[in-house]
């Protein structure tokens, strides 16, 4: 079930911000790329409800693409990115219309794309919502590495069928994943057998924190600051 976490500090959306460049057509979807088309590692960024145009999620793909991956944020949501002002469309009814498994669907295809453009070691990582797209992602052989960030709508049964290395970093504050929640997960993965896995809880912090932080709230900047270091570690590790 959503949570009103899944809204808080919403923000302003920009077409035209970050450094990489936004592209029509990517395995049937928008969307935003940067880093270097020729590398042979490829980062899918998974966005929270508003989507790709976000400039925190932009500034984050940017950041991963400064370390040497191709960084593609598909628009999973085809031009509709949750709006709170839209009282036709209130969040249960937008999220009927944008499912993560639909979500998951086309990711799929994004990443078909990607290995047709010679880019075969792939990661990928989602935030909130996205999370939920990512971990069907790591069920599957269609990622080499997964990155949950704040999750929402993961299960303890999503977990057992994982069979990625996959990091999980959550909030210390969150009614969707909370901290108990990632403590099962952490259990059931280390009895994965050849799986790696990393989970921690950020304290101080709320769902949503490593991709709508608050700028003047250092405490906020610094722990997602953090956050974006260990998902590019994990990143690093695993993706060759």
């Amino acid at each position: 079930m959503a949570s009103s976490q899944c809204c808080e500090n919403p923000p302003t959306l920009s077409p035209s911000c970050g450094v990489g460049s936004v592209v029509q057509d990517f395995g049937g979807l928008r969307a935003y790329v940067s880093g270097d088309p020729e590398s042979k590692r490829a980062v899918l960024l998974a966005s929270d409800v508003y989507g790709f145009e976000s400039p925190n999620l932009r500034k984050i793909a940017d950041k991963v693409a400064a370390s040497g991956f191709f960084v593609v944020v598909p628009d999973f949501f085809f031009g509709e990115p949750y709006d709170a002002n839209n009282a036709e469309r209130p969040l249960s009814a937008w999220l009927q219309a944008h499912t993560p498994q639909k979500g998951f669907v086309d990711a799929k295809s994004v990443i078909t794309t990607l290995k047709r453009k010679g880019l075969a070691a792939i990661g990928a990582a989602g935030f909130c919502w996205g999370a939920k797209v990512v971990v069907e992602l790591a069920k599957s052989d269609e990622i080499q590495v997964g990155v949950l960030l704040h999750p929402s709508f993961v299960s303890v049964d999503d977990i057992k069928e994982v069979n990625r290395p996959i990091a999980i970093l959550g909030a210390e504050v969150d009614h969707l994943s909370p901290p108990a929640l990632l403590k099962q997960f952490e259990e059931i993965l280390s009895q994965k057998s050849g799986i790696d896995s990393f989970v921690k809880i950020f304290p101080g912090v709320a769902h949503g924190w490593t991709v709508r932080w608050k700028v003047d709230d250092n405490f906020a900047v610094e722990s997602a600051e953090e956050a974006h270091k260990n998902m590019l570690d994990w990143f690093l590790k695993y993706i060759e």
